[in-house]
């Protein structure tokens, strides 16, 4: 890690030092602000000359972020940075992989070739895949990390959940899902979804015999939560203890939080990719190993 500096952009402080001090990489800073008209001002408070600059910004609400982002990114360049690495514990755009309407944009491609070309290397925390199986067949940077949180979540669940049936969102996930039961040395089935747009679901729970066992539905984004409360809801009308609902990413959106909680959720659990008071599964030893694995120039 000779020759690098990490730079947060703002609300990353905390993960920046972290992977500073555990890395033994000098941290620098960057100055963002918004002028009254909202346009960002960007000043490098560190010199970048000749060095390796890993950028650290998640990227949750991108539309506000992505430009300041890009900004930093090619100053860094412009000022003789050898090359710039983002480490992005959630990465967004990745839903939209298909034109699913006639004149969609297909705003993953799109995203990816943006991101792609200002930075040389990427690392983030489970994304989205679906039916783009991995990030090199969009993503052009030379290297890339895909960090993974099922050992964390596993680890979380055999110390807070007794007795833990694992249940996935849906048929996409079974092989994810799979993974964290397997750890965990749990059972776990995965849900039959059907969706009817951005905010309506219908699911069905398979027949589960051992209603003893506390459910503890997983899933890697938690938006709307309208999967997940729909699960709730049969889940304890069918007599099963109040379930757990675990997240990687916090997006909630509105009143997500607070309806799976009334709908009788009995606690919510996420990763710190994303700042929330859920957060409860740290998973920043896993992205110090990742920076590890980064090809740095």
């Amino acid at each position: 890690m000779k020759n690098s500096i990490i730079m947060p952009l703002p609300a990353y402080t905390q993960l920046a030092v972290a992977l500073a001090s555990q890395l033994r990489i000098e941290i620098g800073t960057i100055e963002v602000r918004n002028f009254p008209d909202d346009e960002s001002y960007i000043r490098l408070d560190s010199d970048v000359k000749n060095k390796t600059v890993i950028l650290v910004c998640g990227l949750e609400h991108p539309n506000n972020k992505s430009m300041p982002l890009m900004f930093a990114a090619q100053t860094i360049k412009e000022l003789g940075a050898k090359s710039v690495c983002l480490i992005t514990p959630y990465l967004p755009y990745m839903r939209q992989d298909k034109r699913f309407k006639p004149g969609e944009a297909i705003t993953a491609v799109l995203f990816a070739n943006y991101l792609s070309s200002w930075i040389d290397c990427l690392m983030t925390v489970d994304p989205h895949l679906h039916r783009i199986k991995n990030l090199e067949e969009i993503y052009s940077t030379s290297s890339i990390v895909v960090l993974h949180s099922t050992k964390k979540i596993a680890e979380w669940i055999l110390t807070h959940v007794d007795s833990p049936f694992i249940i996935g969102p849906d048929e996409e996930s079974l092989q994810w899902v799979a993974e964290v039961a397997a750890l965990a040395s749990a059972p776990y089935t995965v849900i039959k979804k059907t969706r009817y747009g951005d905010k309506k679901v219908s699911v069905a729970v398979p027949e589960i015999k051992d209603t003893g066992k506390t459910p503890v539905l997983v899933d890697d984004i938690i938006s709307t939560g309208t999967t997940m409360l729909a699960a709730i809801q049969e889940l304890v009308a069918r007599g099963f203890k109040k379930p757990v609902c675990i997240g990687v990413h916090a997006l909630f959106n509105n009143e997500a939080y607070n309806g799976l909680l009334h709908a009788g959720a009995q606690q919510i659990a996420t990763c710190n990719t994303i700042a929330h008071p859920s957060n409860r599964i740290d998973i920043t030893d896993v992205i110090v190993e990742g920076v590890k694995c980064l090809k740095l120039n």
